[in-house]
């Protein structure tokens, strides 16, 4: 049987270290391939080479039986082969509609007709998207469904989806899982790429594991259960590391209050919310997308602004603050760890000493205006044995890392200003199961130290295993707090949705 798609004995080197060494891969039509490994396993360098955004140093490619070289993702469009980003290739200067019918030259400039035709599009695959609506006003989950509705569009027979459902709400996942089905009935491929390993579980055929750029197994879906993939995936079992009983460890006290939030409003997304933080204890926030907690620690934080006036209370140390900027509220010891890492989490093009460096100055922790590369790099070797990023070395561009150690890296560009009070947002959205663990710990660590630390997450597990104290968000409100021990996902969900 000829398989759709096979990549035969490919490798890829970048500045001669293998990104994928020697790995055969093959795709057949209508049937679901998860594609699982760590960051940095070679999932998506491999994916790319299949979509045409990178050349094979070494190996071959198959389309249908017969070889092929797809130098662009243009011409891998031409031979039916789509790709949906981890990270969002959308227009945002452009609309819904107009990203979604880019490439059609003869309907892009009727607005009317694409608007009409991308509202009907849209509706047939459930996803609540205005087609007039400016990308750059979308969330991260709407961008994701934009982006999934393009590939969709373009009529594809292999369609590559690397972390779909990273930025979906449980409810848009479902919809997603639906498609997918609805796309595999159709006779559509799909090379599906995520680090949740119960959705690949879920909606797979086969399952292939790669690690440190190495094909490690490929086999029928059924043989596989969680464990045996993240032995696959890591050369060991990390189930305790990861999710073990929350029940079992005992919660952390609570030390001084370190933040108190009363009645804080801002527009519609932060409506009279009030809670507070302690030191030494992990306060877990739960919501679903759109719930107001992100906005609720962006305006703790000074990335965004409460309203001027009713705009509530906040409390550092017993002290009140209003921040319009972060730069003070670093200053004073508040770091919001975004959820965007790439967008907003650090300098992509500069190496990982000066982005360190940077969180050193803007916490005031250097003197003087001059720059000792020695310092820089001094500091940089400490974080990233502290925090074990691996890289080359410390000149290595952020970009080039993996997203569990550029993750690591904003983690350190944060820690790195001797916080009181960190908020970690996503802490592990697109990180593998062995980077999950690691920042886990360093989370941990941070709440022994006496640190205050809050946790943003959409993942319950991880909720209910890191916290001492879970807050509850829905409709811009803190509405329910539970102690971390005793809590479950159906109270959890419940007071989440309800």
């Amino acid at each position: 049987m000829t398989s759709l798609i096979e990549l035969r004995n490919a490798t890829k080197e970048y500045r001669g270290v293998p990104a994928v060494k020697n790995v055969t891969f093959t795709l057949e039509k209508g049937e679901v391939h998860a594609l699982l490994g760590e960051n940095g396993a070679g999932k998506s360098t491999l994916t790319k080479m299949i979509s045409g955004v990178v050349d094979p140093t070494a190996g071959e490619l198959f389309i249908d039986g017969e070889p092929a070289v797809l130098t662009t993702p243009a011409e891998a469009l031409k031979r039916g082969i789509a790709m949906v980003y981890q990270e969002t290739s959308l227009v945002p200067s452009l609309t819904v509609a107009q990203n979604i019918y880019l490439s059609d030259n003869r309907r892009f400039h009727r607005l009317r007709g694409i608007y009409i035709a991308g509202q009907q599009f849209l509706q047939s695959l459930n996803f609540p998207v205005d087609p007039t609506a400016m990308v750059s006003a979308l969330g991260a989950g709407q961008k994701q469904m934009v982006e999934i509705a393009r590939a969709v569009h373009h009529d594809a027979k292999v369609i590559i989806f690397d972390e779909p459902t990273a930025t979906l709400t449980p409810e848009e996942k479902h919809q997603f899982f639906a498609l997918v089905e609805r796309l595999k009935a159709r006779g559509v491929s799909i090379i599906f790429i995520s680090h949740a390993l119960e959705e690949a579980l879920a909606i797979s055929d086969r399952i292939t594991v790669l690690r440190d750029g190495e094909h490690v197994i490929t086999d029928a879906t059924a043989n596989f259960d969680r464990e045996s993939i993240v032995r696959a995936m890591v050369g060991r079992t990390l189930t305790d590391e990861l999710y073990g009983a929350h029940r079992d460890r005992q919660t952390r006290p609570a030390g001084r209050k370190v933040l108190s939030v009363q009645n804080l409003s801002m527009g519609n997304m932060v409506r009279n919310t009030s809670f507070s933080v302690f030191a030494g204890q992990i306060t877990g926030v739960f919501g679903l997308i759109g719930s107001g907690r992100t906005e609720a620690a962006k305006v703790v934080s000074g990335v965004m602004k409460r309203d001027l006036f009713h705009g509530g209370q906040v409390m550092l140390d017993g002290a009140p603050v209003r921040y319009r900027v972060p730069r003070p509220a670093v200053r004073d010891g508040i770091l919001y760890v975004t959820e965007d890492r790439k967008a907003e989490g650090f300098f992509e093009t500069m190496s990982i000493a000066e982005n360190i460096h940077l969180g050193a100055l803007a916490g005031g922790q250097t003197k003087g205006s001059s720059v000792s590369m020695a310092e820089m790099r001094n500091l940089a070797e400490h974080w990233v044995k502290a925090l074990n990023v691996r890289a080359i070395n410390a000149d290595a561009r952020v970009i080039e890392l993996s997203g569990g150690n550029q993750q690591k890296v904003v983690i350190a560009k944060s820690l790195v200003q001797k916080p009181k009070l960190v908020i970690f947002d996503e802490p592990t959205r697109g990180v593998d199961v062995g980077a999950i663990a690691e920042i886990h710990q360093i989370i941990n660590s941070l709440a022994d130290q006496g640190i205050a630390v809050m946790v943003i997450s959409s993942y319950l597990p991880e909720i209910l295993h890191l916290s001492d104290r879970i807050l509850v968000c829905r409709q811009g409100r803190i509405v329910e707090e539970f102690e971390g021990h005793r809590a479950d996902e159906e109270t959890i969900m419940y007071a989440a949705v309800h």
